[in-house]
């Protein structure tokens, strides 16, 4: 677990360096959403920046079986369908599968 905060920590430094900006683990979310909508930069509502959040845990976990992607609708946004429930496990082991999938997107 050591070296995967070390990773992390790692991670966070260089984004922080890329975009000037502070960022956590929502930030790095929505980074990686709005990469994988394809749609450029623009303004979100609330209800987009929830689904692009979405968007990226499903992207990030398609590879660890908990994800299987369907679809791009007619507005061009990704669909995916859930095959096992990320819920299952503790808020804690969420973090640390994200953030392992997120060290692995960006290797």
């Amino acid at each position: 677990m050591e070296k995967l905060n070390n990773k992390w920590d790692t991670l966070l430094l260089k984004l922080q360096k890329d975009i000037a900006e502070d960022i956590d683990l929502k930030g790095v979310l929505f980074l990686i959403g709005v990469q994988e909508l394809q749609m450029g930069i623009k303004e979100f509502s609330k209800e987009e920046k929830q689904d692009i959040l979405h968007l990226a845990v499903c992207k990030l976990l398609t590879p660890y079986g908990y994800f299987k992607f369907e679809k791009v609708d007619e507005d061009g946004w990704p669909h995916w369908i859930e095959l096992k429930a990320i819920k299952n496990l503790s808020g804690k082991q969420q973090d640390l599968l994200i953030k392992e999938a997120i060290i692995a997107y960006f290797s």
